[in-house]
């Protein structure tokens, strides 16, 4: 094993080896569904040891949270298991449901994917936090309500929230998206569980964020000897934190080995193709050997001049300022990265120039238009000419349309084309980015996350726009997948020649696809450049920051970069 000595390593000569915290021993999980019984989990056993990191790794629908949640016994009534599930010399799927209560939070917690979601909006962190004290509480001891709370602010402050005395009282609204994650954690480690399964736990963070959040659970496992089971797609957190690693295909353990041993030298083709599929940054630069601005000789499209976008401040509070004094352009044919963390204004920008956020100061022309005091009948004509493909495809999409009539929607409201002419078009929109013409009589939750995206950016393209801008496209998909969409749009942009805003926290996802990146901090374009020259030699200190904090799938340079990380920080 790869970890430290001070954490497991193997024991010394004479000693017993400890009892592993998790084993799980040929796990098969069946769901009943109409069309049949889906055999999701197949075969699967590996152990976690007392204080190892163990990442499962895989694409969608691999088994990966299905066994995660077998952990737990979070299954559903449709799931079928069997084999064994054991922590603590306990059979997590024979105990009866009021021993897996006990189990549950004592023994393992989980920290989910989402802490928007994980945590209920209209209850203090406290409160929710002392709410799993209370329903995990050992057999026969009360807690009481100011135990209770003494307790969550030793949780807030094990996870390094700020003031914990005064913040347990906040609601979830009152925190930001990586301090809302700390307080997930802080509810999982409240009555110091062996094992947590962390699901995601960074995937919707900034690179930034989630470097906090990576610390944060290393720190956990060297201070406290805490077991944890990483489920991720992001190989470059695997190659972070992880001392083992798991790889999963169709439900089936395909590969399992050290980080270093499985990064350096992976025996399956799956797992080849897996870390293939990997950004990495100064990979596959699209401006590679640039020198100078690519397309600066053509039309410019947007030209954003000390633009300004405030939000008026309600009930006292003072307004406030997303956009402050940002000039950027982008030429036709150009794909400009817009990077930054959550709150620096990308997203706000991004819409701007759609004409669905209104601008407050400076100058935002687009293609011509001046976007300042916009009127929507004069914008209206130009709304074609501009293609938008937001974060989350399945919020995106009317469920109830299918996927044909969603895509449709642009050549109905904007051309003259009408029955068979429109279902030609839309078949032609499918197929050019790589689905089936079929598809478009099923529904958005009948496709995965990956062809939702695809059906996404036709639908953007479906008007040949001169503009696209594609808001944070990849950030939920798995590598595998994401890899097959930045490929795809690729090809496009280079066969239509539009211009995009890409906008991303993800750098080596820029890399990829821009040639020019504009980096934002707080509302302020704080550097823009050839990417290859941002990202190879940044200049101020908040991109190097974010360029420290992008976690690369190598153990041995992750280990000497998050070094460098730390002393940047400390320098601060």
């Amino acid at each position: 094993m790869s970890h430290s000595t001070e954490n497991v390593g193997a024991a010394p000569r004479g000693e017993a080896v400890p009892r592993p915290v998790l084993d799980i021993a040929d796990l098969k999980i069946t769901f009943a569904t109409d069309q049949g019984d889906v055999q999701a989990v197949k075969d699967v056993s590996f152990t976690v040891a007392p204080g190892e990191i163990v990442a499962i790794v895989g694409e969608s629908g691999s088994g990966k949270t299905v066994t995660a949640k077998a952990i737990l016994g979070l299954l559903p009534e449709t799931a079928i298991s069997s084999g064994a599930v054991v922590i603590s010399g306990n059979d997590v799927i024979t105990v009866s449901t009021h021993q897996l209560r006990q189990i549950r939070g004592r023994d393992v917690a989980m920290v989910f994917q989402e802490p928007s979601t994980a945590l209920n909006p209209v209850y203090t962190v406290g409160w929710q936090i002392a709410e799993g004290l209370r329903a995990h509480r050992p057999e026969g001891k009360r807690v009481g309500k100011r135990e209770a709370r003494k307790l969550a602010i030793e949780a807030l402050g094990k996870v390094g929230i700020p003031e914990p005395e005064k913040r347990v009282d906040y609601y979830p609204h009152q925190f930001s998206g990586g301090q809302k994650q700390r307080v997930v954690i802080a509810a999982a480690l409240a009555l110091n569980p062996g094992l947590i399964v962390a699901d995601e736990p960074t995937t919707a963070l900034d690179v930034t964020v989630q470097a906090e959040i990576l610390e944060l659970l290393r720190d956990l496992r060297d201070r406290y000897g805490t077991s944890i089971v990483l489920i991720t797609h992001n190989m470059g957190v695997v190659a972070d934190l992880a001392d083992r690693v798991v790889v999963m295909f169709q439900g089936d353990v395909v590969e399992e080995a050290t980080s270093e041993a499985l990064f350096a030298a992976p025996q399956r083709a799956y797992t080849k193709k897996l870390l293939a599929a990997v950004p990495h940054l100064g990979r596959n630069s699209a401006s590679a050997g640039f020198t100078e601005r690519a397309f600066q000789d053509k039309d410019v499209l947007v030209r954003a001049t000390e633009l300004e976008i405030e939000y008026p401040g309600r009930l006292g509070s003072p307004a406030f300022k997303a956009v402050d004094k940002v000039s950027f352009t982008i030429s036709a044919g150009e794909v400009f990265g817009l990077v930054g963390e959550s709150g620096s204004g990308k997203t706000t920008i991004g819409r701007a120039i759609a004409g669905l956020n209104r601008t407050t100061g400076g100058s935002l022309n687009v293609l011509g238009y001046e976007m300042l005091n916009y009127k929507e009948r004069t914008f209206r004509p130009l709304r074609k000419d501009i293609g938008f493909v937001f974060q989350d495809p399945a919020a995106s999409f009317n469920p109830h349309l299918s996927i044909g009539e969603c895509v449709a929607e642009p050549l109905i409201i904007h051309t003259d084309l009408s029955g068979p002419a429109v279902t030609r078009k839309v078949e032609e929109l499918l197929e050019s980015v790589q689905l089936p013409a079929a598809y478009a009589k099923r529904f958005p939750h009948e496709l995965s996350g990956g062809q939702r995206q695809r059906a996404s950016l036709a639908r953007g393209l479906a008007l040949k726009p001169k503009l696209l801008i594609a808001d944070e496209p990849t950030s939920a998909l798995d590598v595998s997948v994401q890899a097959k969409v930045l490929e795809l749009f690729r090809e496009i942009q280079a066969e239509l020649g539009f211009a995009a805003l890409f906008i991303s926290h993800d750098l080596a996802v820029v890399d990829i696809l821009a040639e020019w990146v504009g980096v934002l901090y707080k509302g302020k374009m704080v550097e823009q450049g050839i990417g290859n020259q941002v990202m190879g030699n940044p200049q101020d200190a908040y991109t190097k920051r974010l360029i420290a904090s992008l976690p690369v799938p190598n153990p041995a340079e992750q280990a000497q970069r998050r070094a460098a990380h730390q002393a940047l920080l400390a320098a601060r």
